[in-house]
């Protein structure tokens, strides 16, 4: 039996290590006690957002659980190399993390460490461009500093100056240091949230995002009866005690996510993968639908079911990105300004023309993606109004072979591409990465 069909024994092991009921995990992982047998019998296959779960329950590695935990290490060590442009003997990789399990764990963790760091670095970058509590409490610092400059300049320069005019000036400055303590002591904490994505949320989207990312952006109540109008239980679930806006938008998401459930169910998705793969035309063909609604629909759907992780983005004309699924080593912004050369936004200048496109994500590694895209017009044509028009993109990892990627990046403040026509800004990654 291979280690990839033990996975359940493993989860059965390490729930009777620690001493946790079947009907608890499965109650933590959001699934019936009747599956989670079947899964530790290994009559079931796990892997994607559910075997997470199960992993984050038992305070285990995922990894530990699908491959056991030195096959974890190994993959860990492809990762890094890969993330680094695969100049490493990957086929050395196993004697590697035998030889040296100690320093296979230390490289691993680094390369965490430094996709950490950058998904650090793209959350502030996105907040410094668009965040409006950012710029004004800047804005506010700055003006203090300065009024405080002036007044001392005056009682600096001004040799013979009334006592009641010092005195003034004196509690002017006063007045204007409490204000800049308190201004900076807000920025400081604000600031402290950049770890913490949720907790640091400026917008309705944020929200949403944030919403999505903590079902996997999959929904069983919806599989199990897209009929019914999530309006009426959207209420029992986290998003109620977001703001108002951000509960229109993730209903307004749930009613498109029904729509889509109830027009390709699941059993039909996954036939018709098992046929055609992931030949996006062919799939649309079979399930009779148009090219929009299917990526919506693989996007929303488990690993186990697709057969891969599948990651996908929207905007409409403007550009703005509507919904936002990354993928690891593609990243999407968290606001707009996304790199202008995605297939995306080339697809609005081309409505209703599929585009298919390799590609690779500057400065992390070489790993290749393969990207699909189209756009749209929203709603039935009329002379009387404006036409709108939304993009879709889905891309999922692709094999390394001959065909060469188009590099890209992620927005052009951090992409460290060199004599690109279309970049808006310098990078302040000015030697590359």
């Amino acid at each position: 039996m291979s280690k990839s069909t033990l996975t359940g024994s493993r989860i059965r092991a390490r729930r009777l290590m620690l001493g946790i009921k079947q009907a608890e995990l499965a109650h933590q992982a959001e699934i019936s006690p009747s599956y989670l047998n079947l899964i530790e019998h290994n009559r079931r296959r796990i892997g994607g957002k559910l075997l997470s779960a199960i992993a984050g329950a038992l305070d285990v590695d995922p990894g530990a659980l699908a491959e056991g935990a030195e096959a974890a290490l190994i993959a860990g060590l492809r990762e890094a190399a890969s993330a680094e442009g695969g100049a490493a003997e990957l086929d050395r990789a196993e004697e590697f993390a035998g030889r040296f399990p100690g320093w296979a764990a230390l490289l691993s963790e680094h390369a965490r460490r430094v996709a950490s760091l950058e998904q650090t670095v793209e959350t502030l970058t996105d907040r410094l461009t668009h965040d409006p509590f950012l710029s004004d409490s800047l804005h506010d610092i700055l003006t203090t500093v300065t009024a405080i400059r002036s007044t001392a300049s005056i009682l600096v320069e001004t040799r013979e100056i009334e006592a009641e005019w010092r005195d003034r000036f004196l509690r002017n400055i006063n007045e204007d240091s409490q204000r800049l303590t308190g201004a900076s002591k807000a920025l400081v904490r604000y600031l402290d949230g950049v770890d913490d994505i949720d907790a640091s949320m400026t917008s309705p989207q944020e929200e949403l995002d944030a919403f999505l990312g903590r079902h996997g952006y999959h929904f069983e109540r919806i599989e199990n009866s897209p009929g019914d109008d999530p309006a009426s239980w959207i209420s029992e679930t986290e998003i109620a005690s977001g703001s108002s806006s951000a509960q229109t938008l993730a209903i307004g998401f749930l009613r498109q996510y029904a729509r889509d459930a109830a027009a390709m169910p699941m059993g039909q998705v996954e036939e018709a993968i098992k046929t055609f793969g992931l030949d996006m035309a062919a799939l649309a063909g079979a399930l009779r639908v148009e090219l929009v609604p299917l990526f919506r629909r693989l996007a929303m759907l488990p690993t186990e079911v697709v057969g891969t992780e599948i990651g996908l983005a929207t905007c409409d004309a403007s550009g703005t990105l509507l919904i936002r699924k990354p993928l690891g080593g593609f990243g999407l912004p968290r606001f707009g300004a996304a790199c202008p050369l995605w297939p995306l936004f080339q697809s609005l200048s081309r409505p209703m023309v599929p585009i298919r496109a390799r590609l690779v994500m500057a400065g992390r590694g070489d790993q290749p993606f393969e990207t699909y895209a189209v756009a749209r017009q929203v709603g039935t044509a009329d002379f009387a109004t404006v036409p709108r028009f939304e993009a879709a993109m889905l891309f999922h990892a692709a094999g390394r072979d001959k065909v060469t990627p188009q590099p890209v990046g992620i927005s052009c403040r951090i992409c460290p591409l060199t004599n690109c026509d279309a970049r808006r800004e310098p990078s302040i990654l000015s030697q590359g990465l």
